[in-house]
């Protein structure tokens, strides 16, 4: 299936180009996303009338990216849960315990922009998280885990 891409997306192309794409994850994800449509004539003769708009759009997220980036950037989230005396957590810290820590402390962050690249925090201590706030902007942040008393 070939479309246009809408956005920016990972892996795959920016604003404009026609990519070939396998059909379900044209039918099921980008098409229904909003982030791609169909490369048919009328679709792009569209496409060609609204890229300006189109563009501005995404700029325009991009610096409203970058702004939340900035007041996040450094940013130490301190999470309690229950441990072991050998500092293993009953349980772990998940990407979304880490979203509403941040979201509690006044920062707009959803659960799908926390990256874990190791999986959950098992263990007590301070780890290094990524946010990805846009494809272009992925800021560090630190979340201390610490023992319940």
């Amino acid at each position: 299936m070939q479309v246009i891409l809408l956005e920016k997306v990972a892996n795959l192309g920016t604003l404009g180009d026609v990519v070939k794409v396998k059909d379900g994850y044209g039918r099921n994800f980008l098409i229904p996303q909003g982030k791609a449509k169909r490369a048919t004539e009328a679709n792009k003769a569209e496409f060609a009338a609204r890229r300006a708009e189109l563009e501005k759009q995404q700029a325009e997220l991009l610096a409203a990216s970058q702004a939340r980036g900035e007041k996040l950037a450094g940013f130490v989230l301190s999470v309690t849960q229950k441990a072991g005396v050998d500092g293993r957590l009953f349980g772990s810290v998940t990407n979304m315990d880490i979203a509403e820590g941040l979201q509690a402390a006044g920062h707009d962050v959803k659960k799908s922009e926390v990256r874990l690249p190791n999986g959950p925090l098992k263990t007590i201590g301070e780890f290094a998280v990524s946010v990805a706030l846009h494809h272009d902007v992925v800021v560090d942040i630190t979340v201390a885990v610490t023992a319940e008393a």
